[in-house]
């Protein structure tokens, strides 16, 4: 058989219809690999909270109060007689010195204000002594033993205990993050598990995820030493 016998029983097939061929192939994965990248293109975003309820681990606790007068140096020397007697009011109650700070006294001068200069006393001296503790339960037993001083002629509180209101801190916020955002992921993912069984989905692996802040705010106006700590996350899946 000749050479050309097998050319015209084997043709040879054009260089463009190879070319066409390529370019159709080429296409299919094309529309392939786009199918395939759109089933991963659907996400759900879900956001999971944490909350809980501590108590305050840290009491700051200033007692105020103001003596009026004219003659300035008495003045001191009662402010000091009566710092005192608050400072062992405060030992007698279980508190250490280094739990206890005096703070220095704040002079007022009427005279030298025109507008209060007919004020029945030229001075008035307020004086703070703060107790600083973590001893937070006993703070909250102290107040109620207050009227001792009250006795002793110690005007504490002057009718501004809004300049220097008992505070209640939580200062334990490290020990319980990790299992608060933990617990905070966790429901995340619950919800966004619920969210794909919904719609005939299977969740995938995690796109995005943001920590939300730290809230610790008071339970309520009646009970300050409980604080209620909030953190929300937000967690985006892919959907299979």
């Amino acid at each position: 058989m000749t050479e050309s016998d097998q050319t015209r029983r084997c043709p040879v097939m054009p260089r463009g219809m190879w070319l066409l061929l390529s370019v159709v192939v080429l296409g299919l994965f094309l529309l392939f690999a786009v199918r395939l990248f759109k089933t991963y293109d659907h996400t759900v975003s879900v956001r999971g909270l944490c909350e809980r309820e501590v108590m305050a681990d840290r009491a700051i606790y200033p007692i105020s109060y103001k003596e009026a007068g004219n003659d300035l140096v008495q003045l001191y020397a009662s402010v000091n007689t009566k710092n005192q007697q608050i400072i062992q009011f405060l030992k007698e109650n279980g508190f250490s010195e280094d739990e206890i700070s005096v703070s220095a006294p704040a002079i007022t001068d009427h005279y030298s204000d025109s507008y209060s200069s007919n004020a029945p006393s030229r001075y008035v001296i307020k004086s703070v002594i703060t107790l600083y503790t973590t001893r937070v339960q006993a703070v909250i037993d102290l107040q109620s033993r207050q009227s001792a001083l009250v006795e002793k002629g110690i005007a504490v509180g002057s009718g501004d205990t809004w300049e220097n209101p008992v505070e209640y801190n939580f200062e334990g916020l490290n020990d319980i993050k990790p299992e608060m955002i933990e617990e905070a992921n966790r429901n995340a993912r619950t919800a966004a598990e619920q969210f794909a069984r919904d719609y005939g989905s299977r969740l995938g692996k995690i796109v995005e995820a943001n920590q939300g802040l730290f809230t610790i705010e008071p339970r309520d106006s009646n009970t300050p030493q409980v604080k209620r700590i909030r953190v929300v996350t937000s967690v985006t899946y892919n959907l299979r």
